[in-house]
């Protein structure tokens, strides 16, 4: 489904992960990995270019934790996982804090969940989101 979806027309996907790398990535987190996610994983395994209007760098699941310890994540916003970025300042994550995992764009300088802005209640949202443009 992800790698023919329109969203991704201009988004140079990187190769699908492995169930191995997939499941190592998820015993290094404190929480599962949401299967919208998980599937588009199993397609391509992060990447880096425009998702419509908006461009973007998905990480390889395989980096996920070490860049989150990098930035400190669990420091300035806990419950923050970071997965990604505009390639620029701001990072997108997911809110672990709640049920469904929302997803959210939050400044890499400042990061605290006062500036967090929400961008997608599931992977397919936010990428839908991405494709018609965020407003700043």
């Amino acid at each position: 489904m992800w790698n023919r979806d329109h969203l991704l027309d201009r988004f140079n996907a990187a190769p699908a992960a492995t169930d191995d790398q997939i499941e190592q990535a998820k015993s290094s987190l404190p929480e599962f990995l949401p299967s919208e996610y998980v599937q588009f994983l199993k397609n391509m395994n992060g990447g880096e270019g425009f998702i419509g209007e908006t461009y973007s760098v998905l990480w390889d699941v395989s980096k996920i934790e070490s860049l989150n310890l990098s930035y400190q994540t669990h420091q300035w916003a806990p419950g923050l996982l970071l997965f990604g970025s505009d390639g620029g300042g701001e990072a997108f994550g997911f809110d672990t804090r709640k049920p469904n995992w929302p997803i959210v764009r939050i400044p890499f300088v400042g990061m605290d969940w006062k500036e967090a802005r929400p961008i997608g209640n599931s992977f397919k949202e936010f990428l839908e989101n991405l494709f018609v443009g965020i407003p700043l």
